[in-house]
């Protein structure tokens, strides 16, 4: 009898612990859902300063980016954007092209030095630390180099730059595991793709950690490190490998949306195509039309358009003497199965986020 009794115990507790836990993954998933439903709407233009005169300001003056990888689709649009920007305003941009290699940012900081470039930018994976004696010099010669869309708002001017001009990274981390936990129910196996020693990777992870620390921390991730020059070589191996070693894998981030490419054959020699589901980040137009397609099912987008005028707004005030700016108020915004069409069919750069942020950084510049 008293066994009973005891066996009849066990078994309540049991089913106690198991609705205490279902309901405990219940709240999760809605908080879950609740954080990213704030970055689903159209995001308002905030202006990151107060107004100059633009063209006044940048007149005879020059400024040569230097990206991670002229490779990158995302990276290359932002300078296409940035090109037509200064032809509008009237000053000279140019683009050092280069496939990823440090030799090659070496060179393009020399450059831009010896040719008496008002600015360097180092664009979002060019990492001034990596470069230090060539930034020194540039500086010596009255060149300002700076770090742009490289950093999160909680990072140090890395590398003996002039500065930064920051992204909320660490709030786009959140988000990828944010998705993941409300996707997988709170029971999180995740793939997650990385460049690792890049500010941009250790802001986003911190971010992504924290979330599953705090709200998850039965989940789980692994992580795959494959530097920007190895992408094509490295990614689809290495997932091939993972999703054959752990067959329960239940979600995919890759936290730079162009990493998505070399994963999706991954997938489909696994035989996982459409069974596993895709978060990633950064918003490249090739990506939304993956997500618009079902391979790919959010993209936390950034407009690449808003981020040219924002670096830029933030480069121009560095140049004009009118003090740095802290937040470029550079916006996210997720797209899904819900609103991924309306960035176009096929999807079109810096569509989909309204263009509120045109007039307003027009009327910023005193452009009209």
């Amino acid at each position: 009898m008293v066994l009973s009794i005891l066996k009849r115990s066990a078994l309540g507790a049991a089913i106690c612990a198991a609705m205490i836990g279902n309901a405990a993954a219940d709240d999760v998933v809605k908080k879950a859902e609740a954080e990213l439903a704030r970055y689903r709407a159209i995001p308002k233009f905030e202006a990151p300063g107060a107004p100059f005169d633009a063209k006044a300001c940048m007149a005879g003056k020059k400024i040569l980016s230097v990206p991670a990888s002229s490779a990158i689709p995302f990276l290359s649009t932002i300078n296409k954007a940035t090109a037509r920007l200064a032809k509008d305003i009237g000053f000279h941009f140019q683009v050092w092209e280069n496939q990823g290699q440090v030799s090659q940012w070496v060179q393009g900081l020399n450059y831009g030095a010896s040719n008496k470039f008002d600015l360097i930018e180092m664009l979002a994976g060019a990492d001034p630390r990596a470069v230090e004696p060539q930034i020194k010099a540039a500086r010596a010669a009255g060149t300002k180099v700076v770090a742009a869309h490289l950093t999160g708002f909680e990072q140090a001017v890395p590398g003996g730059a002039d500065g930064v001009v920051p992204i909320d990274y660490k709030r786009a981390g959140e988000l990828l595991g944010w998705w993941a936990i409300g996707r997988t129910g709170g029971k999180v196996n995740a793939l997650v793709l990385i460049v690792s020693g890049a500010l941009s990777t250790d802001s986003m992870m911190d971010g992504f950690k924290e979330v599953m620390a705090k709200n998850c921390p039965s989940c789980k991730h692994v992580v795959i490190d494959a530097p920007v020059s190895e992408w094509a070589t490295k990614i689809q191996p290495a997932v091939q490998a993972a999703l054959l070693a752990d067959p329960t894998i239940n979600a995919i981030v890759p936290i730079y949306d162009s990493m998505v490419q070399f994963v999706l054959p991954a997938l489909t020699i696994t035989g996982k195509a459409g069974r596993i589901p895709i978060g990633t980040f950064n918003g490249t137009p090739f990506v939304i039309g993956l997500v618009q397609s079902g391979q790919v099912e959010m993209d936390i987008g950034e407009n690449l358009d808003w981020i040219a005028h924002g670096v830029l707004d933030s480069h121009m005030r560095r140049l004009c003497g009118l003090g740095e700016i802290k937040d470029p108020k550079i916006p996210l915004l997720i797209f899904d199965k819900s609103n991924a069409a309306t960035a176009g069919k096929p999807p079109v750069d810096s569509k989909g986020y309204g263009d509120e942020y045109v007039a307003g950084f027009r009327k910023l510049w005193k452009l009209q």
